[in-house]
């Protein structure tokens, strides 16, 4: 028995993959779709007060009257959407939690909001010179491997109108600075986040070369069947990402330390970039 639990506490290959759903399992993804709505959690969505400056400053820089057509990637529950729409974007969101999706879609129905909401990885799109404005909000794209992030970011390109802009955040090592290699372990005698009833959870904290992190939770049920779900995250520096956006064909690149427009500076824990076509 022992033999078989330290086998899921070894680092796994880099990028290895989950083993399970995670957006769209069963119980996962109504804890998710909560504390998305929770206006007070930064978890799955910045806290709601935030979001609302986003969108202050997202108007500022990129005014619906002139970057109508708004792709928001990772939408989630339509925070942003919803907010967005009611300053004058014409809105397409793409989100890979079917409950998620459909709430944003109920909500825009209820509220009669015309936000074509759309169940989808977004690293299947493919769109042509339709967009005016492109986000991909909340460090949504440090958890792609090298490949997946240059696969997104020429889908991105290709989706925009020329002088269209791309808005993405990023962290920095500086949110991961105090963490090491680590593994702890709970058991939860009732439903929690990962089962709705009796399981334990291995959480592991993994550092890789090139500034990449890994989050591993390894959950096992009271029937003894295994989930192992990992998230990575790439670290930047400014000359990291200006390297990646550059590959990608962008070249007018500003950066921020968050999706305010507050100025970076090098504690920073995050990056805002927006970049130009």
């Amino acid at each position: 028995m022992l033999k078989e639990l330290f086998k899921y506490l070894e680092k796994p290959k880099l990028y290895a993959q989950n083993t399970c759903k995670f957006w769209d399992d069963e119980h996962i993804s109504k804890g998710l779709l909560k504390a998305h709505l929770d206006p007070q959690l930064e978890a799955s969505s910045r806290c709601h007060n935030f979001i609302d400056k986003s969108v202050e400053w997202i108007t500022e820089i990129a005014p619906s009257s002139n970057y109508k057509k708004l792709l928001d990637l990772g939408c989630g529950p339509g925070l942003y959407a919803e907010r967005l729409f009611k300053k004058g974007y014409k809105i397409t969101g793409i989100d890979y939690s079917k409950r998620s999706i459909n709430y944003a879609m109920d909500k825009a129905c209820e509220r009669n909001q015309d936000i074509n909401y759309i169940y989808k990885n977004y690293l299947e799109i493919n769109y042509n010179n339709e967009f005016d404005l492109v986000t991909l909000i909340y460090c949504d794209f440090v958890v792609l491997s090298d490949e997946h992030r240059e696969i997104l970011l020429k889908k991105v390109y290709d989706s925009m109108k020329i002088g269209g802009r791309f808005i993405f955040d990023v962290f920095t090592l500086k949110q991961f600075e105090d963490k090491k290699e680590s593994n702890t372990w709970c058991l939860s005698e009732g439903s929690g986040f990962w089962k709705s009833e009796r399981h334990i959870c291995f959480e592991s904290h993994f550092i890789y070369e090139r500034d990449v992190r890994l989050d591993q939770f390894t959950i096992i049920d009271k029937d003894g069947k295994v989930d192992i779900i990992r998230n990575w995250f790439k670290v930047y520096t400014e000359d990291t990402i200006i390297k990646e956006i550059k590959k990608a064909g962008f070249n007018k690149i500003e950066i921020y330390s968050d999706v305010t427009g507050k100025p970076y500076f090098e504690e920073s824990k995050a990056m805002c970039i927006v970049v130009e076509k």
